[in-house]
């Protein structure tokens, strides 16, 4: 099975959000969803730093905005 997306993990995490916020869990299912959301939300900021890493390699070291940006 292939490695999930960064757009698959964002989406899974938001959707583990929703179900802690709906009140409908009980407190083992609760303390479940916020480890494996503190797992996953530490697996993003992993990607995003190499992501960020990436695009200083690329740019030479500095990060500089980007023209025309909304």
């Amino acid at each position: 099975m292939s490695e999930k997306t960064f757009e698959q993990r964002l989406a899974a995490l938001e959707e583990t959000v929703r179900n802690m916020e709906s009140g409908k869990l009980s407190l083992e299912e609760t303390l479940a969803a916020y480890e494996s959301g503190v797992k996953e939300a530490e697996t993003l900021k992993q990607q995003l730093d190499a992501a960020e890493k990436r695009m200083l390699e690329l740019s030479g070291g500095e990060l500089k905005p980007m023209e025309n940006a909304p």
